[in-house]
């Protein structure tokens, strides 16, 4: 199917006439040389720094630490829900998720969520004498999954009144939700919007068949198209499209038609992924035949290919692999120093504790993180407990913050003010990070970084390899072994 490049939004002018700042083309030299492993950093230390040892009675400290501390007990959080289920298995899908069509399966398990909102509540609620009688407002919500959409209409309606009753939710709160674009309608979005949410997800990937095919996820570039002029219609606030790059059977030709066809739709986001096969990690990758995927060569192209036509189409690169469209608030709060990260990627919510429901679901609590039960089994067991379903956590040292707080002002802002951090730390910036800082004069040759006494600023090149910038700064990847158990960052 050959779409012409028509508009779809009204601010389509504008964003032509826009050329995005900070965006600079890398050369297949460099992106062949950086096509390494290393992690993502929706936080710091990573999640396979988890420990087992770090369990509810820990998570239930932090919440405590939180309770007692002035001026926390009240603060804002984020909320993430996680809902497993799908109809149909994807092929690439690295997700927890539990495959079924048998849709009474959610009625049980959103009866589990609200057996551990509950307990979660009594953790936020403030202690008795207490200076302030306030429970925390929400100012972000997301539902992800698996398929958030495998839900009815109903359940999804019960699901937020229950938030609602149980949280105080801020005005403006951004509500998002991923959608799979083949269990939804323009009704069904405009439910969605009824109840709330100013965000939508959609999960693309590719628009070619033949890649729908191979991968197992097949949707109609029409079908595509009729959702986002339906969500622009309902006024949604902001629309991303996934999709993923290294797939079996994409070559440069057929990738070049797919990022025309997502520049004539336009969405006000993009997430492009490098997809990641590693079959004896993730099963249903096994389903994908090994021969059909590009050579590391070839996926360097793809990604060429998917910046040059980014930046062309005047996308804002926010940073690793996401795009905005310059009057996009992610691109806003670049702009304005405001970017922040967590969990979820990019946000531009300031820094808030993140409560993680369901099963899968990660926590942020004060200096700690924690992780639910993996399984319906192992999660359900511990709410028949009354207990927190935490299987694994950990509690951050003071080298784990201090290095945190360098990477995300990197992956974020792309500058580390030196005098600014070392007297916040208290800490010598040049002795604390002498290895690093041998390590990033490589870098600063290679115009990824600049470097002086007062500041590291990632140039504008340098921005299509943060993820490598911020590696530098990460103590646990030293051990050169440890780069095995993620996937490539290009």
């Amino acid at each position: 199917m050959t779409l012409a490049l028509t508009p779809q939004n009204a601010h389509t002018a504008s964003v032509r006439a826009f050329k995005a700042p900070g965006a600079s083309i890398a050369d297949a030299a460099l992106l062949e040389r950086f096509n390494i492993a290393g992690p993502r950093y929706t936080s710091y230390p990573t999640a396979d720094r988890f420990v087992e040892a770090f369990g509810p009675q820990d998570l239930q400290a932090a919440y405590a630490q939180r309770r007692a501390i002035p001026g926390l007990a009240n603060r804002p959080v984020s909320i993430y829900l996680h809902v497993p289920f799908c109809e149909a298995l994807c092929y690439y899908c690295a997700c927890n998720k539990i495959i079924t069509k048998h849709k009474e399966r959610a009625a049980p398990y959103l009866a589990d969520v609200a057996r551990e909102i509950d307990v979660v509540m009594q953790q936020l609620a403030p202690t008795e004498g207490a200076a302030s009688t306030a429970v925390a407002s929400v100012s972000q919500l997301h539902l992800g999954g698996g398929s958030p959409t495998f839900l009815s209409d109903a359940e999804l309606a019960d699901l937020m009144a229950l938030l609602r009753r149980s949280f105080v939710f801020a005005e403006p709160a951004e509500l998002s939700i991923e959608v799979d674009p083949r269990t939804v309608t323009p009704a069904r979005l405009q439910h969605l919007r009824s109840l709330g949410f100013n965000r939508l997800s959609f999960g693309v990937q590719d628009f070619d068949a033949a890649v729908q095919q191979a991968v197992h996820r097949e949707q109609s570039t029409g079908q595509v198209f009729a959702l986002v002029q339906a969500a622009r219609q309902l006024q949604f606030e902001s629309i991303n499209v996934d999709l993923i790059y290294g797939l079996p059977g994409q070559s440069q030709a057929s990738f070049a038609q797919t990022l025309q066809t997502l520049v004539a739709l336009q969405p006000d986001r993009v997430a492009l992924y490098a997809y990641a096969h590693l079959p004896t990690r993730f099963k249903p990758q096994r389903r994908i035949d090994s021969q059909q995927l590009p050579s590391g060569a070839e996926k360097v192209a793809l990604q060429a290919l998917a910046l040059r036509s980014m930046h062309e189409a005047g996308y804002v690169d926010i940073g690793m692999d996401h795009f905005a469209l310059p009057t996009d608030s992610l691109a806003v709060a670049k702009r304005k120093g405001l970017l922040h990260r967590n969990f979820q990627g990019y946000s531009t919510q300031p820094e808030t504790d993140l409560i993680g429901l369901g099963v899968s679901s990660i926590s942020k609590i004060g200096a700690t993180y924690s992780q639910n039960a993996k399984d319906l089994e192992s999660y359900r067991a511990a709410l028949d407990q009354g207990q927190l379903p935490v299987v694994r956590g950990l509690a951050l040292s003071r080298d784990d913050l201090i290095r945190r707080e360098a990477i995300m002002a990197l992956m974020c802002q792309g500058v580390l003010e030196v005098p600014a951090f070392a007297q916040q730390w208290l800490l010598d910036f040049s002795s604390y990070f002498a290895p690093e800082l041998v390590q990033l004069q490589d870098y600063a040759a290679q115009g990824l970084v600049e470097l002086s006494e007062q500041r590291i600023a990632v140039t504008p090149k340098g921005w299509t390899f943060v993820r490598a910038i911020a590696m530098v700064f990460d103590r646990y990847l030293q051990e050169a072994q440890r780069r095995a158990q993620f996937s490539k960052i290009l």
